[in-house]
């Protein structure tokens, strides 16, 4: 019997005889059932509850059909499961799994979706710190700062002994009128320049600033706020703070060193420094030169700026030559000799900084973190803010739920490919919401281990 022709189906070359055929006729389906996975995850650390908890609600209770937990969370699950623009919520939010993420299947209003559109949550954006006629949502931006830093405390079972904090700058390229736009002339376009702070793979700080700025710029004020919150809960804790020669400054350092905490800078090399190590270099270039091989020598020494530095501080030099051209490297530090080589504390210490630069692309390449396209530079940090707490919600999944399984350091994008981004058909009745995901999904196994131990966390 002939297959009835269709406006609405799509056909494909057969297969064993037999015609294929698409339609979008499939109900009540969704690409994203895996997304149940960030809301144990969010149930085990409570992060929309506490970031909500971030904004003030001065609409009228009894016009408000969405509630700010609703738009925030709506937020925050949108961006981790890929969708960056606000444009899209305007499908999603007859999505089911995004409805029961959010907890609200149907809506009070019958002329309304269960969860919020594109207008809605762009008022949410929009908020200042400030209430005011035309905007009756408001946040708290030392609150949301904070609360980072509160998650990464609670991460922790127990005080380590040591931690390491990574202080970075990176571009966050602007193609509009935004408010506080420059041109960087080291990355040739105009853009934002926001301050990171990660210890390992958590993030604590995520600060959006001009880029008509040195890099360390307010890189003091932000440090002693995270120390002084790490130190409340950890006293006694030891704290190295660990970056380029960006952040190689007099005023940081010299905080540093009047509040116990180590450093580990980049120092930019200059004639007087290389100086120092012109012994080394020759024996490198010699070495390399009879191997045909890369070949380097390390110098301990004190050392001082002409005019900038208030006092003489370690520095350790790497000499290397590699075939045609020599390449020294120099860094500054309050660690001991006794505790840390001059080889050991270049190669393993200073060196494993470069991780951080990974967690950098995590943000901005897979949640959007330099999505600022707002006119308002306030809007673009609210921005940037739920990009992290994005971040920060895969972060517990893959430390929580990922840790025992080969996504255990996996990035943001490959586990939303391979665990959230799962097809299902989405059945609602009067008792239950039931996903029936692929019985051919490769890894059921992993997806299931992780929710036995998500659902175990939550406390």
């Amino acid at each position: 019997m002939p297959t009835e022709c269709s406006a609405d189906l799509f056909g494909f070359a057969p297969v064993e005889g037999r015609l294929v055929v698409a339609a979008f006729d499939g109900g009540a389906v969704t690409s994203d059932a895996g997304a149940l996975l960030l809301g144990a995850a969010d149930r085990a650390i409570r992060l929309v509850d506490r970031f909500s908890g971030c904004f003030r609600d001065l609409r009228r209770r009894e016009l408000i059909e969405h509630e700010v937990r609703t738009l925030v969370g709506q937020r925050v699950f949108g961006i981790a499961l890929g969708y960056e623009d606000l444009n899209d919520h305007d499908e999603l939010r007859f999505d089911p799994v995004m409805a029961t993420l959010a907890g609200k299947l149907t809506a009070r209003r019958q002329d309304c979706a269960p969860i919020a559109g594109k207008s809605t949550l762009n008022r949410l954006e929009l908020s200042r710190p400030l209430p005011s006629k035309y905007h009756k949502i408001s946040h708290d931006p030392a609150a949301i700062a904070d609360l980072f830093v509160t998650f990464f405390l609670e991460a922790h079972r127990r005080p380590p002994k040591q931690i390491v904090l990574d202080l970075d700058a990176t571009d966050d390229p602007i193609h509009g009128h935004q408010e506080g736009r420059f041109f960087h002339g080291y990355y040739d376009c105009y853009c934002y320049l926001p301050l990171y702070i990660f210890s390992g793979r958590h993030l604590l700080a995520a600060k959006l600033r001009r880029s008509n700025i040195d890099a360390a710029a307010g890189s003091v004020g932000e440090v002693e706020r995270i120390i002084a919150l790490i130190r409340g809960r950890w006293p006694r804790v030891r704290i190295l703070l660990r970056a380029d020669s960006g952040f190689c400054r007099e005023e940081l350092m010299a905080w540093c060193e009047a509040n116990r905490v180590d450093f580990l800078f980049g120092l930019a090399r200059n004639d007087r420094l290389v100086g120092e190590i012109a012994e080394q270099l020759a024996e490198a270039t010699e070495e390399s030169r009879r191997t045909g091989k890369p070949a380097r020598r390390f110098k301990d020494f004190m050392w001082s700026t002409l005019d900038s530095w208030s006092r003489r501080r370690r520095v350790v030099a790497k000499a290397e030559y590699t075939p045609g051209k020599e390449n020294p490297r120099f860094v500054v530090t309050s660690l001991k000799a006794a505790e840390a080589g001059a080889r050991h504390l270049y190669e393993k210490i200073y060196c494993a900084r470069g991780e951080m630069e990974n967690r950098i692309k995590e943000c901005q390449g897979d949640l959007f973190a330099d999505r600022t396209s707002t006119a308002a530079m306030r809007a673009n940090q609210l921005r940037l803010w739920f990009a992290s707490m994005a971040y920060v919600l895969l972060c517990a999944l893959r430390r929580i739920g990922l840790g025992h399984t080969q996504f255990a350091q996996a990035t943001c994008g490959t586990i939303r490919l391979k665990l959230l981004k799962v097809g299902a058909q989405v059945r609602i009745s009067v008792r239950r919401v039931k996903l029936a995901m692929a019985s051919a999904y490769p890894w059921r196994h992993e997806w299931g281990l992780a929710h036995a131990l998500l659902t175990a966390a939550v406390r």
